[in-house]
């Protein structure tokens, strides 16, 4: 090729390649702006859904608030939920407001709601006028006379009303973020493809331009260049050896100390921590069972709520110990058949339930190399979680064994369940799904059973629906 066309080519090539460069920046950057408006409304919607939640926890609260202090002795304490649903519940209305003010069918639904929050607020301040100006009777009248429990029907009808209808919104807009992080996708991928077809094709022609002229001294300038870079390696290699038996050695020597602490820790645990509270549950035992006439019923409460406490510390301290053990226990394989150790759990419970109606399941399946005292341990808690989270269920239902199309143990149950929202948090430690009120636990039980499933190199998952159970899988490696 003359030189002449040469030099006039190129400033043509690089033309094209600025225009094509232009025009993939430009449809990248506006797939990604449509996919992050999409995203900002997905979760706008969210927001809405928190925003209902909020609301309507705030009128329970309310509601529960008054209920206690016209039944139980007056203290002001007890509406404090009260006083502060009478605060908030106009601000959480206004933000609702706010949130909504795009969807005319939402701002409808709104102002319905707004009418039966400020009803049922009147009623609950109705009720709480009457019980301190006429008595018991005169509150409990007004309980009984159902307007209370309309207005709550109908405020959680019309939360119910706007939840679907943001659960629709819901729908869409994680429709058109799905699609539009496709269209990004193949944006970003497309204009890759252009981009190093470009630069190919550009590398090519100069590399052709150059090729003759530099191929005598490239090929003497690659033979020096391997020679000292092998040499050059040989010698990181020897150094690199030699750091990381240095690097081996202190970090043995760092776990060998790490293990002494850890050692130490759960024994200031199980015996330093253990002396005081056994000490203050024996005295309030006594304060009890000595001085029960001498305090009154707040007092007893008082101390009631004291061995309470102490309890829950020492069952907590249990929990972490085990968890502990399971971290540093030595881990021996060998044969072992999940389905048995299921079945000797599953009597243990029904020994420790005997006045519950519960309908368990156990199906075949296979042996696998794993501790047996580590399963153990972790179908303890994955049963007794069915177990306790089935409590309100009349009949209760619990399955355990083997799904073939997962590859995988599986614990069901027909239970409270949990949101699939919060199933990031389900096996850190102390992160509870339910309150301690609802149902009573450590929040360790899920993470010991994560820690065994890690310990045999597995995998665990869960999928829920709320008031209708919770399924486990869990694998051994």
């Amino acid at each position: 090729m003359p030189a002449r066309s040469s030099r006039s080519i190129v400033p043509l090539a690089l033309l094209a390649a600025l225009i094509v460069v232009g025009l993939n920046t430009w449809f990248a950057v506006s797939a990604l702006r449509s996919l992050m408006e999409s995203e900002a409304w997905l979760a706008h919607t969210w927001e809405v859904i928190g925003q209902e939640e909020r609301v309507m926890q705030l009128l329970e609260d309310a509601e529960s608030s008054v209920r206690g202090y016209v039944m139980a002795p007056q203290r002001e304490s007890m509406l404090i939920s009260f006083h502060t649903a009478q605060t908030e519940l106009p601000q959480q209305l206004e933000i609702f407001r706010d949130l909504t003010v795009d969807n005319p069918e939402q701002q409808k639904n709104l102002d319905a709601l707004r009418g039966v929050v400020g009803r049922r607020m009147a009623l609950l301040q109705g009720m709480l006028n009457a019980r301190k100006a006429s008595g018991l009777d005169a509150a409990v009248a007004l309980v009984d006379s159902g307007e209370g429990e309309a207005e709550m029907r109908r405020a959680r009808q019309l939360l119910s009303a706007m939840e679907n209808e943001e659960r629709k919104l819901l729908a869409n807009r994680a429709m058109e973020v799905h699609q539009d992080g496709v269209r990004t996708m193949f944006a970003i991928g497309l204009a890759c493809i252009l981009d190093l077809l470009m630069i190919g094709s550009v590398t090519w022609y100069f590399g052709q331009e150059r090729e003759q002229r530099l191929a005598a001294e490239k090929a003497k300038e690659e033979a020096i260049r391997s020679k000292a870079e092998a040499e050059r390696s040989a010698e990181e290699v020897f150094v690199l050896n030699a750091e990381l038996e240095q690097r081996v050695l202190d970090r043995t020597a760092e776990l060998e100390s790490t293990n002494r602490e850890l050692e130490a820790f759960s024994y200031s645990v199980s015996h330093d921590l253990r002396a005081p509270l056994r000490t203050i549950d024996g005295f309030s035992l006594a304060l009890m069972e000595d001085y029960s006439e001498v305090v009154d019923e707040t007092g007893r409460d008082y101390i009631r709520r004291v061995r309470t406490g102490v309890q829950r510390m020492g069952q907590l301290i249990d929990a972490l110990l085990q968890l502990s053990r399971i971290t540093r226990a030595e881990l021996v394989r060998e044969t072992v058949s999940p389905v048995e150790i299921a079945e000797n759990v599953i009597s243990v419970l029904k020994e420790e339930n005997p006045g519950r109606n519960i309908a368990f399941t156990v199906t075949p399946g296979p042996t696998a190399q794993a501790d047996p005292k580590l399963v153990q341990v972790a179908l303890e808690n994955l049963l007794g979680n069915a177990v306790k989270f089935t409590s309100r269920k009349e009949h209760a239902e619990i399955s355990f064994g083997w799904d073939a199309e997962k590859k995988a143990w599986r614990v069901r149950d027909n239970g409270a369940g949990f949101d699939m929202h919060y199933a990031d948090k389900l096996f850190n430690a102390f992160n509870r799904l339910h309150g301690d009120k609802d149902f009573k636990g450590s929040g360790i039980g899920l993470a010991t059973v994560a820690r065994v499933v890690r310990r045999h190199h597995g995998r665990i998952w869960a999928d829920s629906t709320v008031d209708d159970g919770a399924t486990f899988w869990f694998t051994l490696g």
